[in-house]
């Protein structure tokens, strides 16, 4: 099987604008988590700790990410990538919509937490299906020499979704004032996502399935126990490729928008410019990276990428500590541009650990424990140690560190044995 050029551009369009469309729904949660949730359903506790409480609901999202990925992996792996994407994004847009409906703790008390806990776990589930599919979807249909850059219209989602969700909680704000804002400017980026859904979902019915998929033998085992059996040790070195990239993603995301605003008491504008910024490096580096990892080598980019977040650990808290929406700015611009070089050459790095009848387990179990350790425990880790240390950075500066240190660690491990499988004239499992 062959993919012609106007299947490979329809390919492209959809794992780009499926992913696009799933990320925006999670980023505008996380959004959410850290500038209103904490007074809309924790009002009773103090500002960190109703941050820190609304964080948790967040991340309840990530624990449900690998638990998503072993769901769709096996439809994915036994059925088809196309299905499984299907579903995912159905459920994504579903969950969505239902946050924009959730009464506040004002109305119903403590179900409304609960409510958003249950639609968050929904939604943890959707996105961790759906990432591997869309990853394969494009790897699998790229032409020889060229799975890398096509893998990047997986990864172009995370910034294009951040971007758009930062844009409209942005928008709102400077549109509303504080009241109208807490009483129902939240919920319109959650409501209007649901037309976005219905726009990725008539161009994912239009895909066919991958060739990869299609030459594929089937095994009667589970994929997930087929790929814990054989595969265990590419797991933790797909874990690893992106665990460093996630800790530094949401410590520059997700928790500067906390921090900025809680801890240094800046005004919301300026933590979502910084925002905006680091989607707009990402999306402008993204293909650079992946053209890059073609022509040099994907572990040459993902070892680049993580020596240059590991000496950019410390440096962006100073440049917070100014008050400046400049130097805010700089401070994330340039940790994303080592978050970039790791990520948008780790879908295609990733997939080619795994044989294609547990690739799609394989690859989203990776990932998604990278998501659930790096951008659901940190982000609260890091909101939990400002009350430890009253306020000081220095925690979350050592365990961004520390993550990049175990992406090179796993790095040279995929490295090694990869050397050590060519010296031998059949295929080994590292």
């Amino acid at each position: 099987m062959t993919t012609t050029s106007p299947q490979m551009r329809r390919v492209a369009l959809a794992s780009a604008l499926g992913t696009s469309i799933e990320w925006y729904d999670f980023f505008i949660y996380t959004t959410a988590s850290a500038l209103v949730f904490n007074k809309l359903f924790f009002p009773t506790l103090s500002p960190v700790a109703g941050v820190l409480s609304a964080f948790a609901t967040y991340a309840v999202g990530y624990v449900a990410r690998p638990l998503g990925a072993i769901v769709f992996g096996h439809f994915g792996d036994r059925m088809g990538r196309k299905k499984s994407l299907v579903w995912t994004l159905l459920m994504m847009g579903i969950a969505t919509f239902l946050v924009g409906c959730v009464p506040t703790h004002a109305s119903v008390g403590t179900l409304a937490p609960v409510l958003l806990v249950v639609l968050r776990f929904v939604q943890g589930l959707a996105v961790g299906g759906e990432w591997g599919g869309a990853a394969l979807i494009s790897v699998e249909h790229a032409p020889k020499g060229r799975r890398t850059f096509f893998g990047a219209f997986a990864q172009i989602g995370s910034p294009v979704g951040l971007l758009l969700a930062t844009s409209m909680f942005a928008l709102l704000n400077g549109l509303l004032n504080a009241e109208q804002f807490a009483g129902w400017g939240w919920r319109l980026p959650f409501l209007v996502s649901i037309v976005l859904v219905a726009v990725g979902f008539v161009v994912r019915m239009r895909i066919e399935e991958t060739p990869d998929f299609e030459r594929s033998a089937r095994s009667d085992a589970l994929p997930i126990v087929e790929c814990l059996r054989t595969s265990w040790r590419q797991i933790v070195v797909g874990l690893g490729i992106f665990a460093g990239g996630f800790a530094a993603y949401y410590v520059l995301t997700t928790f500067m928008l906390a921090y900025t605003t809680t801890q240094l008491g800046l005004p919301k504008s300026v933590a979502l410019a910084g925002q905006i910024v680091a989607a707009a490096v990402e999306a402008a580096l993204m293909f650079v990276f992946a053209s890059m990892g073609d022509k040099f080598g994907r572990a040459k980019i993902i070892g680049w990428g993580a020596v240059a977040g590991l000496l950019w650990a410390v440096p962006p808290f100073w440049l917070f500590g100014t008050g400046s929406t400049f130097w805010l700015c700089v401070g994330v611009g340039v940790g994303l541009i080592g978050v970039t070089a790791t990520y948008s050459v780790g879908a295609a790095y990733v997939a080619e650990l795994f044989a294609p009848r547990v690739r799609y387990t394989g690859m989203s179990l990776s990932y998604q424990l990278a998501g659930a350790i790096g951008g659901g425990i940190v982000p609260l880790f890091s909101t939990a140690s400002l009350e430890w240390t009253g306020g000081h950075y220095w925690p979350v500066a050592v365990v961004t560190a520390l993550f990049y240190v175990f992406t090179l660690v796993c790095l040279r491990i995929g490295r090694v044995r990869e050397r050590a499988a060519a010296q031998v004239p059949v295929p080994v499992a590292l």
